[in-house]
């Protein structure tokens, strides 16, 4: 049988900095895996979609998707396999998250901002209209909060509630410190610029991948999903 292909598949944004933040990422688990074919397509915003992805692959290869999501929202539930059912021999892997490698990716972006003890953390995360996404998210802020052994509270960016800009306004009502903004986004588009105006003057950490090259973790946390889709 033929080694499936990788294909990576990201929700996909107008931003040319997010665009090639997450191109960088691909190409770097397209390194670790130099006998698979690894391509990036998107679920929207962005060409190729998820069927023109697949119809640029050989009819008879084998393809493992890899959504490029933090959390299994509907287009991990629904958009993925709705677009790919056309095609035979494609395996949906997981969301990226929950993942302690994301928890590691979060913290290390949260060093240069340096928190003290008495700061409050707000996590940002974009919200969802299935809260079993939402829930995933909650469980980072859970994961994180242990790492760093303080609680961390969450701001949604859209669908949920409370809102990214209300729950800085709480934390900032009963912080000592300063309120800081841990990123919990991808990459650099429209959600890391809103929640950027929401944080109101708080610092706001870089998202998950940005300019610099895609953290190790990352890369691991791809490239496993893939694997762990592979058929035996």
């Amino acid at each position: 049988m033929l080694q499936p292909a990788l294909l990576a598949i990201s929700h996909g944004t107008s931003s040319p900095e997010g665009q090639a933040a997450v191109a960088a990422l691909v190409d770097a688990v397209a390194a670790r895996l130099p006998e698979t074919a690894v391509r990036l397509g998107h679920v929207d915003v962005q060409q190729p979609d998820v069927a023109a992805s697949l119809h640029a692959l050989p009819e008879e290869q084998p393809v493992v998707i890899v959504p490029l999501l933090l959390s299994a929202g509907y287009h991990v539930r629904v958009d993925l396999a709705q677009q790919s059912a056309g095609r035979d021999g494609v395996v949906i892997a997981p969301a990226l998250g929950p993942d302690g490698r994301l928890v590691e990716a979060l913290a290390a972006r949260l060093e240069p901002l340096a928190p003290a003890a008495e700061d409050e953390i707000v996590l940002a995360v974009a919200g969802s209209s299935d809260d079993r996404a939402n829930e995933d998210c909650r469980t980072i802020a859970r994961m994180l909060g242990d790492q760093l052994g303080r609680e961390i509270s969450v701001g949604f960016l859209a669908a949920a509630d409370p809102r990214l800009g209300e729950a800085v306004a709480t934390a900032r009502g009963a912080a000592s410190g300063r309120i800081i903004v841990a990123n919990y986004l991808l990459a650099p588009g429209f959600f890391h610029d809103l929640a950027v105006r929401l944080a109101h003057e708080a610092p706001v950490a870089r998202p998950l991948l940005d300019d610099d090259e895609p953290a190790t973790a990352l890369v691991d946390l791809v490239v496993d999903r893939y694997l762990a889709a592979v058929p035996s």
